[in-house]
């Protein structure tokens, strides 16, 4: 079905390029933004990015170094940046837009007063004074926190804003914030149909938001290696097990460290972990506990060469992700599909966005949420069956490439931000739906 182009608003004056409002800026975790960045301006769309924090992590993806847009840093604590604070509040004065922002603030703050809403409201002082006058069009990446602050300074400037949703901000904001935004922005777009079922439901028509799945930048992958033959007999060459995230409860690492611990004694295994979070060193003396240490080796963050490296080494991928702390879940991880691009066997759990893109039997093994039982089972089956593993790791490449590639959902993104800016696209992009 060919897309209906999003209704416009409108504007005060002419517009040449976007502000996208991201929370860190670069993120190490959030490979599929920057994929999408680095594929906008590969086509040409004129943007600068806007981040709400500083860069933590050490490493840098190569994709960032592509990126050239000019990043604008918000001042993250506003007792940090007082003068640029003030000096926003001051111009925000004089806006035309401040007292309907005012009154979106206090309908806001009235239901959850905490210090955050005024941080974000700080925020929007800031961008709305130091804004270009050639921004026309305001995209945040995430529908809590930066969608909060894209709301309040689009209002600020009288612009347009829409949003692209993923998986915490969908199922952790609250549901008259969700509804508002919804229909404050002009439009928006998520990547699950779980999603995209989720916010269709609370927005102002059913074409607001759009399906548009991450997908994968086959190019930047190299092709799939050989199929390993390992099959767990020889302690001199034992079954290598891999899994990417961060140490948080969503991903379900306790589950897989459970699992581990209950595979058989003659079955010989290693099990990596790449990824940085605030529950690692629990997994880690829990991996003791477990009596499985020796075994288990966890690598922090890496950049994405590294992550690359180790799966194509590896002969099972494994993501048990469950549903975390205040309803915290995953959409559908890049690193699944990143390890079906190499061919790799993948394990996953039922849950989330995963049985999307992984059916079950047919491009991997998917077991039930927070059942490390049959989790164990699983691993032990395709630990042991080599030409098994190959079957499924082939599979799910050949979905990857047929129905996961990049392009289609960027077309979509594409198509939406050039009509909110009133350029003409030469394409007529098509609304996915869920894949069968």
């Amino acid at each position: 079905m060919t897309e209906a182009p999003p209704a416009s608003k409108p504007r005060t004056k002419p517009s040449r390029r976007i502000a996208v409002v991201v929370k860190g800026y670069p993120r190490l975790s959030e490979t599929f933004i920057a994929q999408e960045l680095l594929a906008l301006q590969q086509r040409g769309l004129p943007f600068e990015i806007w981040s709400l924090r500083r860069p933590t992590d050490k490493a840098v993806h190569p994709m960032h170094q592509g990126i050239s847009a000019r990043v604008t840093y918000l001042p993250e604590y506003l007792h940090r940046g007082p003068l640029r604070v003030l000096r926003g509040f001051l111009a925000s004065l004089g806006l035309p837009g401040f007292s309907a922002t005012m009154r979106q603030f206090r309908r806001d703050f009235a239901r959850d007063r905490t210090l955050n809403r005024l941080r974000r409201l700080g925020q929007a002082f800031v961008m709305a004074r130091e804004l270009p006058d050639d921004i026309g069009h305001l995209h945040a990446h995430f529908l809590h926190t930066p969608a909060s602050v894209a709301r309040y300074a689009a209002t600020l400037r009288g612009l347009t804003w829409s949003f692209s949703a993923h998986a915490k901000d969908i199922w952790t904001t609250p549901d008259w914030e969700k509804r508002e935004k919804l229909a404050d922005s002009l439009w928006g777009v998520t990547c699950t149909h779980a999603g995209w079922e989720h916010l269709t439901e609370r927005a102002p028509r059913r074409d607001h938001v759009a399906l548009a799945y991450h997908g994968l930048d086959l190019c930047r992958f190299p092709a799939a290696p050989e199929p390993s033959r390992r099959d767990g007999s020889d302690p001199a060459d034992p079954v290598r097990i891999v899994s990417v995230g961060r140490a948080v409860a969503k991903k379900g690492f306790d589950d897989l460290l459970s699992a581990l611990a209950a595979l058989p004694e003659g079955l010989h295994w290693r099990f990596a972990h790449i990824g940085g979070g605030a529950l690692l060193e629990t997994l880690k003396a829990q991996a003791a506990r477990e009596g499985i240490a020796d075994k288990v080796a966890f690598l922090g963050s890496r950049p994405q060469p590294n992550v690359i490296s180790l799966i194509r080494e590896a002969d099972l991928f494994v993501l048990p992700s469950k549903q975390g702390e205040a309803g915290d879940r995953d959409g559908l991880p890049n690193v699944i599909m990143e390890a079906a691009s190499q061919g790799l066997a993948i394990v996953a759990t039922d849950f989330a966005g995963i049985p999307e893109f992984i059916r079950d039997g047919q491009e991997g093994m998917l077991v039930p949420p927070a059942r490390w039982d049959l989790l164990a089972n699983a691993v032990n089956m395709l630990a042991r069956d080599p030409g098994q593993r190959a079957l499924l790791g082939f599979a799910a490449s050949e979905r990857l490439r047929e129905e996961f590639a990049m392009e289609a959902g960027i077309d979509i993104i594409e198509a939406r931000l050039r009509a909110a800016l009133g350029m003409a696209v030469s394409f007529a992009p098509v609304q996915r739906t869920p894949v069968a």
